[in-house]
């Protein structure tokens, strides 16, 4: 296994995507520096973290040890957890097959478990004005993917192969707010077994535990300045 002497430094806010970045490198024990991101306050649309994340979005890393031992920025999460499955060859399998198992319910994740999720938090939570079918609509396609997801887990402890992996970590953050989604866990058995078989994990419940120092994230549910920042961009 490849090992790392200098710490990777991590462009973090303590959202679903931001987990997956610290998920990661707590099962890895690979050391890591925490830069937060207070992206209620526009630290995303600085140039500093537009340099290495020109998506304005978290989590970011620098690797000091990237690819022929030069610093590597990059960006996007799923992006992020392939780059360290694959350099430090832990949680992504090198079998072909396997692969593709794990990249297909990773981009599962990325391009429907975590957009269509975020969707129903905004018009369900934050949206100023109340629109019932924007928030039914997002509502029925959580329900939709839990369902999916539900059914995958049946007769499985992880959700790609027999092995924890990136795909699972991808999925944890977001599948913990099932309560604010309106999803009735009782509906998804297999999906509540799964879900606190990862909870209990020792190195993603230090992940989780990693909150905003103690200069206070706006909260964008109630702070108008915070949704102008969040939700007024073009």
């Amino acid at each position: 296994m490849t090992t790392q002497t200098k710490p990777i430094d991590v462009y973090y806010a303590a959202t679903p995507n931001g987990h997956k970045a610290t998920i990661m490198l707590e099962e890895l024990g690979v050391p890591y520096e925490l830069h937060f991101i207070r992206i209620g306050r526009g630290d995303q649309f600085k140039p500093e973290f537009l340099a290495i994340s020109p998506n304005n979005k978290i989590p970011a890393i620098v690797d000091p040890e990237g690819p022929g031992g030069k610093p590597i920025s990059i960006f996007e999460s799923g992006a992020i957890l392939k780059y360290l499955g694959l350099k430090f060859g832990k949680f992504y399998p090198t079998e072909p097959r396997a692969q593709v198992e794990v990249d297909e319910w990773l981009f599962w994740q990325m391009a429907g478990f975590g957009p269509m999720l975020g969707q129903n938090h905004h018009f369900a939570l934050y949206a100023q004005e109340k629109i019932p079918y924007a928030i039914k609509r997002y509502q029925d396609e959580t329900h939709r993917l839990y369902r999916v997801l539900d059914t995958r887990l049946k007769g499985r402890d992880y959700v790609a192969g027999d092995e924890y992996s990136i795909a699972d970590i991808a999925i944890i953050g977001w599948s913990n707010g099932w309560k604010r989604q309106g999803i009735d866990i009782g509906e998804f058995p297999d999906f509540a077994a799964w879900n606190k078989c990862v909870n209990d994990r020792p190195a993603v419940k230090r992940a989780l535990a990693i909150v905003t120092p103690p200069e206070k994230e706006t909260d964008a549910s109630t702070d108008k300045e915070a949704q102008k920042v969040l939700f007024g961009q073009r």
